[in-house]
């Protein structure tokens, strides 16, 4: 009998960790890519008033509907999402739940993934309840509880419709930075940041990106005035949301699709765009 040898164990990387050196690296990434032109304009396109998450809705619990429909949802189909949430706003969440589910489906149609969507608002309604049985407010909870609940409680949820909801109900300042999954399957590797699997990657990546503007708040107030972003951002907040758009729009423009531009040895090279290792140069 052939005894076959032991396999060595796969080593699996160590989660990136917060620290001063992660923070300043982060500064620097995000400096490089709030100058890019095309990303400038997306986010002074977005920031003061988001299409995704529209400031004319106010009913915390609209919001966090909004969060779980916006999933699976294209950055080219956002103008039909907008419309379904207009369409459901103006309804009203108590009438809304109210429907039958083919009252349902018509409203949501343009979204697809019929049956999952019913879903989320089925027992979103009924996390809602409970929190009003303990006499909890949904606003009332922090960003964290909020986040973890959601993934936990909510059918058709996770980490990251969690951490939309917590951004929308909360606010564009709130301090929360959804981290979808482009940003943990393409964003985080351009960063050389290594994340834990599954769905745990979500809540890393968030956390650290979070703690990274907050290490350096006046840093990146100040990179605002230098870039000369027109946003607006009140005295003493921690430009989170501002950061969020930078990485989003940096991801749809030069990750989703393979941009000439984009540095090909990253994160070895500690450039982002237009170095030698870029395609365009010749």
């Amino acid at each position: 009998m052939t005894v076959k040898p032991k396999q060595p164990r796969k080593r699996v990387a160590k989660p990136t960790a917060f620290s001063p050196k992660f923070a300043d690296s982060l500064f620097d990434r995000v400096s490089r890519i709030a100058s890019l032109p095309q990303v400038k304009q997306a986010v002074e396109a977005n920031h003061d008033a988001n299409r995704w998450w529209p400031l004319t809705i106010t009913d915390p619990r609209m919001r966090m509907l909004a969060a779980g429909w916006s999933t699976r949802i294209s950055n080219s189909m956002v103008s039909s999402y907008a419309a379904v949430l207009a369409e459901a706003d103006a309804l009203g969440f108590d009438k809304l739940t109210a429907l039958e589910d083919e009252e349902l489906a018509k409203i949501v149609h343009p979204l697809g993934l019929r049956d999952s969507r019913i879903a989320y608002l089925r027992s979103l309604d009924k996390f809602v309840g409970r929190l009003a049985d303990d006499g909890t407010a949904v606003d009332q909870l922090g960003s964290d509880e909020l986040i973890s609940r959601i993934a936990a409680e909510v059918d058709q949820a996770s980490f990251k419709v969690g951490q939309c909801a917590a951004l929308y109900v909360g606010g564009y300042h709130c301090g929360v930075i959804p981290v979808d999954s482009g940003m943990v399957d393409k964003l985080a590797p351009f960063f050389g940041i290594t994340l834990p699997s599954g769905s745990a990657a979500h809540e890393t990546m968030r956390n650290l990106l979070q703690q990274g503007v907050t290490a350096r708040t006046d840093d990146y107030r100040q990179l605002i005035v230098d870039l000369d972003y027109a946003v607006t951002i009140a005295p003493g907040v921690v430009p989170t949301w501002w950061t969020h758009l930078v990485l989003i729009y940096f991801k749809r423009s030069y990750l989703n699709r393979s941009h000439p531009d984009l540095c090909t040895k990253r994160p070895g090279c500690s450039a982002v765009v237009a170095c030698q290792h870029a395609a365009a140069v010749p």
